[in-house]
């Protein structure tokens, strides 16, 4: 089972994890994205071409499943603007042995952090605007999977 969802909504991180649960499950992994505050962050606003979101989510989903013995993986991430302190993103993987789900989850995150196309755009107290660029180090841990 594989589920993407792309939504302005909050989710519920215990339900969510729930819906992995089934016979054969012996290990489900999570990983839930918070807004980070500091340094006079206000917002932290997403904007997304859904179809092409939507497509490119499910096709990290495809790839952590062709490659990892999983039998469900969530992906939820969270458009619109969000505050610190705010869910932002939802990834888990659940396997009949707790490497698969570990390794598919981590797969995941580091991949959606430089192949989900969202456009990011951070508010201050100041009232400065800056669209977020990709960081390097996120661009070395995606290159990790290759």
């Amino acid at each position: 089972m594989i589920e993407v969802r792309v939504s302005q909504a909050d989710f519920d991180v215990g339900v969510e994890s729930n819906r992995l649960i089934a016979d054969g499950i012996g290990g489900i992994a999570t990983f839930v994205g918070i807004v980070r505050g500091g340094g006079g962050l206000v917002s932290l606003t997403l904007d997304h071409y859904p179809a092409m979101t939507e497509r490119a989510l499910r096709a990290l989903a495809d790839q952590a499943a062709a490659r990892w013995a999983v039998n469900a993986i969530t992906i939820i991430h969270r458009f619109g603007t969000l505050y610190p302190g705010e869910r932002i993103v939802f990834v888990g993987t659940a396997s009949p042995h707790r490497a698969a789900s570990l390794e598919a989850c981590a797969y995941l995150i580091d991949r959606l952090k430089t192949d989900a196309p969202f456009w990011k755009c951070e508010t201050f107290t100041d009232g400065c605007a800056d669209w977020v660029e990709a960081r390097p180090d996120d661009a070395a841990a995606a290159a990790h999977w290759a």
